[in-house]
């Protein structure tokens, strides 16, 4: 999810890690192992005045399966689960009215079961998860393909998947 957030203008940082779970300091190997509770997520800082938190989150939801629950493309376990973990009253309520708004005019069938939940202690992934699909493109590109990421988006999505 780095990727997408990455090249809009007003992202400040986007930063892999764990949110959700109840273990301090987890690792990868323990949480993609699961069992710590937490998700896989992207802490992202911005600046307001260049974007809003309404457009980040249009970017999120175009980037994701809603669809399913503990499970994102080829991953599957809680871990690899859809949420939004707010930092605020004001990003809860902007996260409620846009998925009600995305449930209503979605463009596929299934209902969307993405959690939204307060954030809690974020913490970062390891330095080689850091911007993983820039420091292996490849791989990262092979991963996408094998996972069917970029069909099942346009599924979803139509034209506006990854936007």
């Amino acid at each position: 999810m780095e990727a997408p957030f990455d090249k809009l203008p007003g992202v400040v940082s986007v930063l892999p890690g764990y949110i959700g779970g109840k273990k301090k300091n987890p690792t990868y190997k323990e949480v993609s192992a699961g069992g710590t509770g937490h998700a896989e997520a992207v802490e992202i800082a911005y600046d307001p005045a260049k974007i809003s938190y309404k457009n980040l989150l249009a970017v999120y939801w175009h980037n994701i399966d809603p669809t399913v629950i503990n499970r994102q493309f080829c991953d599957t376990g809680d871990q690899y689960r859809s949420a939004i973990f707010y930092d605020t009253e004001e990003q809860r309520r902007v996260a409620l009215q846009s998925r009600a708004a995305l449930e209503k005019n979605k463009p596929f069938k299934e209902s969307i079961v993405t959690e939204i939940t307060a954030a809690g202690e974020f913490y970062p992934a390891e330095e080689y998860h850091q911007h993983y699909y820039k420091k292996n493109p490849l791989r990262y590109k092979y991963y996408r393909n094998g996972c069917g990421r970029d069909k099942r988006l346009k599924e979803l999505w139509g034209s506006a998947a990854g936007h």
